[in-house]
């Protein structure tokens, strides 16, 4: 089976609010038109279009149909959709691509976030006999996890806000990311809780945004950039829906895709976690048994702008970028869905 790289990612601006429709065609078409003119290529030189993206959080059912006409009435094209964070619609292009069926694919996700509340629709997620009937809300949840590892002695306060801290100051040098700051960590832990122990700046900001990425065989690639980044390796695992059956201290599912993927058998220089929330910053990086010498999302990550089912996909935009742009060789990227980190893809990404 042949090699599948990324050739080209971008992204529109994290912002808190759009004024456009909440089918995404307005913060596409400038995205598209990006990468066309990054790769020399055009719609009709696309074998493949998957995307990503929800009814639920759009209020509209198919709205991922609407978001077509991003793309165009033609040429026709061969198209298919997840309802989830656009990582696994990568997937999907991936396994396109590695057997042979096409040798190019445009992957995007999109979500208007603005447009509901998203605390509640995020609570859709959930075990829909046992949970959901509650209204947990996501930051709740998230909260509960929190407060689980610092009962634990994991990890404190001081921990979570460190993470936030150095997000914010990475997203200084990010002119994608919604929020920046160079606030330390003592400054972040005077300000109130939200969720105890979860203060604001633990949380991902509400976000609209999209992105997209162009993958191409190896043969392909090697025709339209210096320095392709191969996916070597990618896998994703799904921990039990039922919140009360995991330690959710940890994630499994993370450190299976990982080892599946081949995250140990090398070392990375970068590591781009999708962590929507301080505290599963830390959980990822015990996962995958990151050491201090990974830098760590230097994007900022989702704690700096966090479109909901294209955060992840950006995350594996952005590790294949530092090695587009030559400043590394092998990286890791990680996204995440569901509730407390309850599915979880790892790629694993080389210079070609």
């Amino acid at each position: 089976m042949t090699d599948v790289a990324v050739v080209g990612f971008a992204q529109a601006p994290q912002v808190r609010r759009t004024h456009g429709t909440t089918n995404g065609v307005e913060m596409l078409v400038p995205v598209f038109a990006d990468l066309f003119e990054q790769t020399g290529l055009s719609k009709k030189d696309i074998g493949f279009w998957c995307s990503g993206s929800s009814d639920y959080l759009a209020g509209r059912a198919f709205s991922f149909i609407a978001a077509i006409d991003a793309i165009g009435a033609f040429p026709p094209i061969n198209e298919s959709h997840v309802e989830m964070d656009a990582a696994w619609a990568l997937y999907e292009a991936w396994l396109k691509i590695r057997t042979g069926e096409v040798e190019t694919a445009l992957v995007y996700g999109f979500g208007k976030s603005s447009a509901g509340q998203l605390r509640r629709v995020l609570s859709l997620q959930l075990d829909p006999y046992v949970t959901a009937p509650l209204w947990p809300d996501s930051v709740s949840i998230a909260g509960i996890q929190a407060r689980l590892g610092l009962d634990a002695g994991l990890w404190n306060e001081k921990d979570l806000a460190e993470v936030a801290s150095r997000s914010r100051r990475d997203a200084e040098n990010n002119p994608f990311a919604q929020v920046r700051g160079t606030e330390g960590a003592p400054e972040l832990l005077a300000a109130p809780y939200v969720a105890e122990p979860l203060r604001a700046h633990d949380i991902a900001p509400v976000t609209d945004g999209a992105a997209a990425i162009v993958l191409a065989s190896a043969r392909r690639a090697a025709d339209l950039v210096e320095r392709p980044a191969i996916i070597t390796g990618i896998d994703h695992r799904v921990d039990s829906s039922a919140i009360g059956a995991r330690d959710l201290t940890r994630s499994p599912s993370t450190e299976t895709a990982g080892a599946r993927a081949g995250a140990g058998e090398d070392p990375v220089q970068i590591a781009e976690i999708h962590a929507p929330f301080s505290h599963q910053e830390l959980i990822v990086r015990e996962a995958l048994g990151l050491g201090g010498d990974v830098r760590v999302t230097p994007s900022g990550g989702a704690l700096t702008g966090n479109p909901m089912f294209s955060a992840g996909l950006i995350r594996i935009g952005e590790a294949a970028r530092q090695i587009l742009a030559g400043n590394a060789i092998r990286t890791l990227a990680h996204a995440t869905s569901g509730p407390a980190l309850q599915q979880n893809l790892v790629a694993v990404l080389e210079k070609g």
